[in-house]
């Protein structure tokens, strides 16, 4: 089961937050934070962060939510998960490094706690239809 999720997850997942960050919030982490930016991105990092957590994702919450057939359980984790890993990384620049915006940091809070919400709910749903 976790393979099958991982791959329902996965495109979802990167579907959503790569909208995120390519169009919705593209302009606002480049005047905020822009001046933290590569020239290039490590595209090997990048990659490593997503699979580690969708794989928190489906193994912490997607599937118990499956096995439990609860859409709330999804929803309520994914979005607890969500938030737990983006304060990782947004408490811990905003502790340690110089001129970190805390309004970066609400705003990933924010959207770290929506997207676990949405991607677990959707493949939630879509781990019942095809894999239960």
């Amino acid at each position: 089961m976790h393979f099958k999720l991982f791959g329902i997850t996965l495109p979802i997942f990167l579907a959503i937050d790569l909208l995120w960050i390519g169009v919705v919030a593209k302009g606002f982490y480049a005047k905020q934070i822009g001046f933290l930016f590569k020239t290039n991105i490590n595209w090997a990092a990048a990659g490593l962060f997503y699979l580690i957590f969708i794989a928190g994702l489906v193994l912490f919450v997607i599937e118990p939510a499956v096995r439990k057939a609860s859409l709330s359980s999804a929803v309520g984790l994914g979005a607890f998960f969500g938030l737990v890993c983006y304060a990782t990384y947004d408490l811990t620049n905003l502790a340690t490094v110089k001129d970190w915006p805390i309004l970066v940091t609400v705003v990933d809070l924010a959207w770290g706690t929506t997207l676990g919400a949405l991607v677990s709910g959707v493949s939630f749903s879509l781990g019942m239809k095809f894999v239960a």
